[in-house]
C-alpha cells in the first residue's frame, strides 16, 4: 500500500512551522491522518509522521477558514496527496465537498459569481417538468449544494449534486444517489414536496431542505441557524440569477 504523504515543495524551515491535527475521519491505514495547515493557508493531510510541534496560530493565514473541498491527487513520485488547493496541470480527484454555500463566513459574492448554465440541461428540464418546480430553483440547489459536483459527499453523508442524504435519497426512490439524473430527480422531488407543505414559500422551503421541515415547522419560519439563514439568501439570490440567465 502506498504512503499518503504531504507534497514536498516547501522549505525545511517553514515545515517546523506546520499545524498539524487529527482529521475526524476513520482510517482504514495504520497510520492516523493529520490535517496539515501550511503558513500560507494551504491544507494537506498525510499519513506522514509528524514535522513537528502543534502551536496555535499566529497569523491570518493561519486563522483563515479551511475549505470544505478536498482534492486528491498523485504525485510525480507516486505518492497520494489530499489537499484543499485545486491541484494544477494535474488529474485530480474531489473527494470531500461539504455544504458549497452554507459556510457563514464565506468570502463568495453570490451576486457576482459565476453560474453554470450548461450543466444537465437535459436533466434539470425535465425535473422541472415532472414535478412543475422552477428550473432555476434546481439549479441555484445544485449550485448552492455542490458548486455542480455530482460526486461529491460531505462528512455527514450527503451525496451528489443535491447532496441527498441516504434516508431520503431511499424515501424518494433514488437508488444511486451519484448519478446525476437520479440525484436531480430525486431533489427536484423533494424541493416540490416542500415547496407544497409550504404553500410555495420558496424560503421556507429551501430552509427545510438544508434544516429539515421540522425545524422550519418547529420556529414557525427560517430557524435561527446561521448557516440555514445564509444558506437561504445565498439560494435566493442564485435563484434569481440563474432565472435571469434562462
Amino acid at each position: 500500500m502506498k504512503t499518503v504523504s504531504s507534497t514536498n515543495f516547501i522549505s525545511s524551515a517553514a515545515r517546523k512551522t506546520l499545524f498539524l491535527f487529527v482529521l475526524a475521519a476513520p482510517l482504514p491505514a495504520a497510520a492516523e491522518i493529520r490535517k496539515i495547515i501550511h503558513p500560507d493557508g494551504r491544507v494537506e493531510y498525510t499519513n506522514v509522521g509528524k514535522q513537528g510541534t502543534p502551536v496555535p496560530p499566529t497569523n491570518k493565514a493561519t486563522s483563515k477558514p479551511n475549505s470544505t473541498v478536498v482534492y486528491k491527487y498523485r504525485q510525480q513520485d507516486g505518492n497520494l496527496s489530499f489537499t484543499n488547493m485545486k491541484p494544477k496541470n494535474v488529474k485530480y480527484e474531489i473527494v470531500r465537498i461539504d455544504c458549497y454555500a452554507c459556510n457563514p463566513s464565506s468570502t463568495v459574492n453570490w451576486h457576482t459569481t459565476r453560474l453554470n448554465t450548461a450543466a444537465y440541461q437535459q436533466q434539470v428540464a425535465a425535473a422541472a417538468e415532472t414535478y412543475k418546480i422552477d428550473p432555476a430553483l434546481i439549479r441555484a440547489v445544485i449550485h448552492a449544494e455542490s458548486a455542480f459536483n455530482e460526486k461529491a459527499l460531505s462528512r455527514k453523508g450527503a451525496q451528489g449534486l443535491m447532496q441527498l442524504m441516504p434516508g431520503t435519497a431511499d424515501e424518494l426512490g433514488v437508488s444511486d444517489a451519484m448519478d446525476a439524473s437520479q440525484n436531480i430527480q430525486g431533489g427536484a422531488k423533494y424541493l416540490a414536496n416542500l415547496m407544497g407543505r409550504f404553500n410555495g414559500d420558496t424560503r421556507l422551503a429551501t430552509a427545510a431542505y438544508n434544516a429539515g421541515p421540522g425545524a422550519v415547522s418547529r420556529y414557525g419560519g427560517i430557524p435561527p441557524y446561521a448557516e440555514t439563514q445564509a444558506y437561504v439568501e445565498r439560494v435566493a439570490i442564485l435563484k434569481e440569477r440563474y432565472k435571469t440567465a434562462q
